[in-house]
């Protein structure tokens, strides 16, 4: 009974050794075949549809899937995706395993034939793939012939020189230099290369310039090549910088721009000094327009040592009583007028009109010899 079960063990080790390993080696060589295409039908006409799957692609990828002419595998897609059918193209995304299948459409390419389905990767690193179609009653017309005995490799990893200052800081348009290092692998020179330049922001399609590239890189040789890059202004969020010569795509370089908070504060700043801005200027057409008093002095209340006076239960200092004057002017009265001066000073005349006697009896000497003694009106 022993013997069986010790037998049993390495029976049971080697299955399990090879349920684990057998799924690891599958899947190293799908990634060591690189990314393939599959179609239903190598032939179908426009309004028609096909089914496009593919395996070996990164797991969750979004890829990109057109039609496109004047292409065969060997040398992709020569135009770039100016030749493709663009408006008809379908986008997808790979499981787990990386594997897709979508619909296609059929519709004819802005070139003629020989025609290929295209699919590519949006984000990440670049892998594409393409699979042999014809788009049935499509023209057809000769590659044309590849002249150019030159041929551009990268060499080294592709990074964003320079950085944002105060105006990008404030919104101005953020700028960089592109820098690689690419080798002549063909059997002629290039002079003056023209590359494509393109940026795109997340998922949308990069919008490409051309910048020409002066120098000569011999066959065998290679060379440094700086390019400017440069986005709209204000632009914030995260960008994908591709290079592309003869139609492929040589690099691809992320770029995380900051946002500008310098509008951000600048904005902020707005809502805080316009608003107290328009407040003093209010305050000051308030302060013009109010009504003044007599003499040309805008009424400001009661002061602190009159206040005290006017309050029930109060009893002001003697500071308070100085500083409040014995006699104020009334508001109505000039101070000529001020009838407790003029009482004080004088009694009133003969000829006042309150008097019943002003026109008959004329003032005694008693009123006219001393400021202080009282008078009596009518007859004595």
């Amino acid at each position: 009974m022993s013997g069986k079960v010790r037998t049993a063990v390495p029976v049971v080790l080697a299955a399990v050794f090879a349920l684990l390993v057998l799924p690891l080696v599958g899947t190293s060589a799908v990634a060591a075949d690189g990314p393939r295409v599959k179609l239903s039908k190598t032939q179908a006409g426009t309004g028609g549809s096909i089914t496009v799957t593919g395996e070996g692609w990164r797991a969750r990828t979004l890829l990109m899937i057109l039609i496109c002419g004047q292409s065969v595998p060997s040398r992709g897609v020569v135009g770039g995706t100016n030749s493709c059918a663009n408006a008809d193209g379908r986008a997808a995304t790979t499981d787990a395993e990386g594997r897709f299948s979508r619909k296609l459409p059929v519709a004819e390419p802005p070139v003629p034939c020989p025609c290929v389905v295209h699919v590519a990767t949006v984000t990440g690193a670049k892998a594409e793939a393409d699979a042999i179609f014809q788009v049935a009653g499509h023209a057809v017309e000769p590659l044309p012939a590849d002249t150019a005995g030159g041929r551009l490799s990268v060499l080294t990893d592709t990074r964003l020189e320079g950085s944002g200052g105060l105006l990008t800081w404030f919104g101005a348009a953020p700028a960089r230099t592109i820098v690689l290092t690419v080798g002549n692998v063909g059997t002629s020179a290039v002079k003056d290369p023209v590359f494509q330049v393109g940026t795109s922001h997340g998922v949308f399609a990069p919008e490409w310039q051309e910048q020409r590239w002066r120098g000569t890189v011999q066959p065998g040789r290679k060379a440094r090549i700086e390019l400017p890059v440069e986005l709209p202004g204000g632009a914030h969020g995260d960008y994908t910088v591709s290079l592309k010569y003869g139609g492929k795509v040589l690099a691809e370089q992320p770029w995380d721009v900051g946002r500008p908070w310098g509008v951000t504060l600048f904005w902020i700043l707005v809502c805080l000094v316009v608003p107290a801005a328009l407040f003093r200027v209010g305050m000051a057409v308030v302060d013009r327009v109010r009504p003044r008093r007599a003499g040309g002095v805008r009424h400001r209340g009661l002061r602190l040592p009159e206040l005290a006076l006017h309050l029930p239960g109060v009893k002001p200092s003697r500071a308070a009583h100085r500083a409040v004057p014995s006699s104020p002017t009334l508001p109505w009265f000039t101070p000529d007028e001020d009838p407790g001066t003029a009482g004080r000073l004088s009694a009133p005349h003969g000829d006042s009109p309150t008097s019943p006697s002003s026109t008959s009896s004329p003032p005694s000497k008693s009123s006219t010899s001393s400021p202080t003694t009282p008078t009596t009106k009518g007859p004595t």
